[in-house]
């Protein structure tokens, strides 16, 4: 163990005691001895408790620590301190720019507890008005996080996107006339993958040379007819090279139950010119790639009844956004105005937080008044676009939502979501969900789970009765389009919509850009078979302000 190992044992103890306010003298003494132990001439796990004692600003009781930090990885304070801390606060402490100060404001008064959960917040732009903090700190903050977060062999999609379009751009200017293509998890848009696959029929010396001509500063790894490296970005790339391209492209893109259901029909798969071809040779309709995860595909290709999946142009309008009213960074008329102006879109629903979200600026039912007084100008001066007046209402621990039914009767839609006591067993957590389902007032249940993919799994339900109730009530389930949630998880989709329950793929947006997510909730409604007659923000206007006034 060297000096800096051991030296990171006791900044560690240092600041989870300032953390824990403990006595500021000790405190300081405890951040002096990692300085000191950075700094010492000789290695420490080479040297006598004599000589460390000797040292300047070391001493006995620090010698001992040392030696203990050498022989077993800790020592009894710094155990005692770990113990009662939570594993996302020590992840915390990890990261650029936070120190045991603003942790404490973040724990204590955020009720933040994880890092997955200190980027979302920072995404709903929470931070800013937290003591301490700015909206510089909150972007170091995420900027921070990222980078932990790139690191963990695990990406989100969203944020591979455009390190794979910049290199499959430039890769196929480089092997052309050859072939290219997506593969693999990439091509079937998962929401979180490690690696981003191509595949080409340009021979492998071709192939090689074509990415060491990109200039990435990374080794390039060969083998079996497969090249492995890193962008610029860090992001691991795959490029298989074949001489039978549609058909190996039909199998490095299915997953694996996929490719089984396939080979039930046909083993070896049989060539053809393309996958089209291939499928048809199978006696299946052509299967998007999305779809290719070993659910019902197949037999539903047998029966030529798959669905006609929806795109990003079939959207009319966006439900569940934000704006200053609440946390959000963008006002209400700019909101309207991009929704307009550069989506092409007839409406917006608007549905800033409640009154229980203190923490997001949550609406008082004075402030809502005033949000409506707006609403009605901006619709006048708009027209035929409409916002229209919803709210993120947050469901309570018993279930109830957090205004009066005279008020919530007065919105054109409310989205009902859970944001606090996300540690409910399955059963408890699933009868509180059915109570605010069962509450004449919801419209759709928002980020059903929770979850924030890669930080946090959410709380566990029984989906199928979650589903069961929004079918009996008649209430459309969110697919939350934020990259970091998209959350109804696809693969309960398909039971969704078997029931009858609309879905709506809703970007949660607290900024304009923020609206573009939407792209990511079509990517996986597509992986769960959702069409555009039953997406709810896939109405016209005048069929979402019939549907609006029949709820």
């Amino acid at each position: 163990m060297d000096n800096k190992a051991i030296a990171r044992a006791f900044k560690l103890c240092g600041q989870l005691m300032e953390l824990f306010n403990e006595n500021p003298f000790r405190t300081k003494a405890m951040a002096s001895a990692s300085f000191k132990i950075d700094k010492l001439p000789f290695a420490a796990a080479h040297a006598s408790l004599e000589e460390l004692s000797a040292q300047q600003g070391i001493g006995k009781s620090t010698a001992e620590r040392i030696k203990q930090v050498i022989s077993t990885g800790s020592f009894p304070e710094l155990d005692q301190l770990i113990a009662k801390t939570p594993a996302g606060i020590l992840e915390m402490l990890k990261i650029k720019g936070l120190g045991p100060k603003k942790i404490q404001i973040i724990w204590n008064d955020l009720e933040i507890e994880s890092v997955g959960e200190l980027y979302y917040a920072c995404n709903e732009n929470r931070l800013v008005e937290a003591k301490g903090f700015g909206l510089k700190t909150q972007e170091d903050i995420k900027k921070a996080i990222e980078f932990a977060l790139d690191n963990q062999g695990w990406f989100h999609y969203a944020k591979v996107l455009p390190f794979a379009q910049q290199t499959f751009e430039a890769l196929l200017q480089n092997i052309s006339p050859f072939q290219l293509e997506y593969t693999g998890e990439f091509r079937r848009k998962c929401e979180v993958l490690q690696q981003v696959e191509l595949i080409t029929d340009a021979p492998l010396p071709a192939l090689e040379k074509a990415i060491r001509d990109l200039n990435y500063e990374s080794q390039i790894e060969t083998r079996d007819n497969q090249v492995s490296f890193t962008d610029a970005n860090a992001c691991p790339f795959v490029v298989y090279s074949t001489e039978h391209f549609a058909q190996d492209l039909l199998l490095t893109t299915g997953s694996a139950p996929h490719l089984e259901l396939l080979q039930q029909i046909s083993s070896p798969l049989p060539h053809g010119t393309d996958e089209k071809d291939i499928y048809a040779q199978l006696g299946l309709a052509y299967i998007e790639a999305e779809l290719r995860e070993g659910m019902d595909e197949v037999q539903l290709a047998k029966e030529n009844a798959l669905p006609q999946l929806i795109t990003f142009e079939d959207l009319k309008g966006t439900l569940h956004n934000h704006s200053t009213y609440s946390d959000g960074v963008h006002t209400l008329a700019e909101m309207a105005r991009y929704c307009k102006e550069n989506l092409g879109l007839e409406y917006l629903g608007i549905c800033d937080h409640s009154k229980t979200a203190v923490y997001a600026n949550g609406l008082s039912i004075d402030r809502v008044a005033q949000q409506w007084s707006e609403i009605d100008a901006l619709n006048q001066q708009l027209a035929p676009f409409k916002i229209f007046k919803g709210i993120e209402s947050d469901i309570i621990s018993d279930g109830s939502l957090d205004y009066p039914d005279e008020i919530l009767a007065q919105f054109d839609f409310v989205v009902a979501s859970v944001h606090s006591n996300l540690k409910m067993d399955e059963q408890k957590a699933t009868t509180r969900l059915i109570k605010a389902i069962e509450n004449p007032y919801t419209t759709i249940l928002g980020h059903p789970t929770g979850r924030l993919l890669l930080s946090r799994a959410g709380y566990p339900l029984d989906f199928k009765k979650i589903i069961d109730a929004c079918a009996a009530n008649k209430v459309v389930i969110e697919i939350n389009a934020n990259p970091l949630r998209l959350d109804l998880d696809w693969r309960w989709h398909r039971y969704a919509l078997e029931k009858g329950v609309l879905l709506s793929i809703n970007p949660d947006a607290h900024r304009t850009e923020g609206l573009l997510d939407m792209h990511y909730g079509v990517f996986v409604g597509r992986k769960g078979g959702l069409s555009a007659d039953k997406c709810l923000n896939a109405f016209s206007l005048e069929q979402i302000t019939d549907y609006f006034n029949s709820k």
